[in-house]
């Protein structure tokens, strides 16, 4: 019997072959720690008596909720964190790089075959370079930095075989809504999502990183891409047969198997106030709107705002429309800026933000009122989430909220 791709993962990190259900204890390439919950993380770490770090060189502290402070506690945060990574010499200290789940692998940290765990849900996005990533609670994260291990049930997997030529209209957020939509917000509950197919195959790992990232509005402990060249060149690493030997074998056992036609797939949103509440784009039209928001670590990547200045090029939001446009990372805005991409955004009457999770957490930096409707390219529209719980927030893509922008209301692109 072969193994799935998160049997190898926990299976090379053991030492040994593991199935579902067994528990094993694991230690961890790599922890994150953003702004919200550091000081929880470090209360704890200090209640259970350390009095060090198992090693400085793979904790990452990054700060992207609360910049910039919106609220008088938010730099409360930013100071117990700080002493903290200067009292144990914490050298990976991100404060105003971008987003956390963008950077760690942006910056060089998660790599294929890594075992991460970050303090947010949305850690399980690091599986778009085949690592096993997955979010944990504070406590869970105090133990990790004082033993550098953590015990983990090794999940079953669900693998999702993609195959054929996406319409050009339809980008990798309308597959994964798609999916969630048919697996439910719980289908996939401490389960693997393990995405294969000539599709998947195609996808850039900015796409892949999408759907990885909403794996999570399924349930799932994490999602998975087997690493290939586009993985490699992306992480500066050698594609070597260690890198080579991730990937699900076909004689693999899962808990189902999911099989769709990339020709069939077309735009869809998430829609008030259920991540799997999924309805065409088609059927939405005419849909007034008076926000739309690019951006967050589901869609703040470059050919995400590529894809909107494509679109936008020429053309001008819609009256009383406000569009947000917040890149994931500094480099992501360096990158736009340097191209053009942002000119073009700006030029359209784009406003354009600097890299953080403000408006997707409900923080600020465009948050709304009462029977206000926002197409937003962020992962979760659950009630209150980007301002009072009378808000409406339909989930799409780049290229869909970019010609709703235009439009002022819900259209396909």
């Amino acid at each position: 019997m072969g193994h799935t791709l998160i049997e190898k993962i926990i299976g090379n990190k053991v030492g040994h072959e593991v199935k579902p259900g067994d528990i094993v204890t694991v230690d961890v390439d790599w922890c994150m720690i953003d702004d919200i919950m550091a000081p929880f993380a470090i209360q704890k770490f200090e209640e259970m008596g350390f009095d060090k770090v198992y090693d400085p060189n793979k904790i990452v502290f990054i700060y992207d909720h609360f910049l910039p402070a919106t609220q008088v506690d938010d730099s409360r945060h930013f100071r117990i964190a700080d002493e903290f990574a200067d009292k144990h010499g914490l050298k990976n200290v991100h404060r105003t790089d971008g987003i956390c789940h963008q950077l760690m692998t942006e910056a060089g940290y998660v790599k294929p075959g890594d075992i991460a765990f970050g303090t947010d849900s949305h850690t399980v996005t690091y599986g778009c370079v085949g690592a096993f990533s997955t979010g944990i609670g504070y406590t869970e994260m105090a133990g990790i930095l004082g033993t550098g291990q953590l015990w983990v049930k090794v999940p079953e997997t669900i693998k999702v075989e993609i195959d054929g030529t996406l319409s050009g209209n339809v980008t990798s957020k309308d597959i994964i809504l798609k999916i969630i939509g048919d697996l439910t917000a719980s289908g996939a509950t401490y389960q693997a999502i393990e995405f294969t197919g000539s599709t998947v195959d195609a996808m850039s790992v900015a796409s892949r990183m999408t759907m990885a990232n909403m794996s999570v509005e399924a349930g799932a402990k994490c999602g998975l891409f087997a690493p290939d060249e586009k993985t490699c060149d992306y992480c500066k690493i050698p594609y070597d047969d260690k890198v080579k030997a991730l990937f699900g074998d076909n004689d693999a056992e899962y808990s189902k198997i999911l099989r769709y036609r990339a020709e069939d797939f077309v735009p869809v949103c998430a829609c008030p106030s259920l991540v799997d509440n999924i309805k065409p784009v088609s059927e939405l039209k005419g849909t007034k709107v008076n926000q739309v928001f690019l951006g967050s670590c589901t869609n703040g990547r470059l050919e995400d705002l590529r894809t909107a200045a494509t679109i936008l090029k020429g053309k001008h939001v819609a009256p009383f429309v406000k569009m947000i446009v917040t890149p994931a990372s500094r480099k992501v805005y360096r990158q736009a800026l340097a191209d053009g991409t942002l000119g073009i955004l700006s030029d359209a009457g784009a406003i354009i933000t600097t890299p953080g999770c403000g408006l997707c957490c409900g923080r600020g930096g465009g948050i709304l009122s009462d029977d206000e409707v926002v197409v937003s390219t962020n992962n979760r529209n659950f009630l209150g989430r980007m301002g009072t719980s009378k808000v409406k927030i339909y989930l799409a893509s780049p290229a869909t909220a970019a010609a709703t922008a235009i439009a002022g209301e819900i259209v396909e692109a």
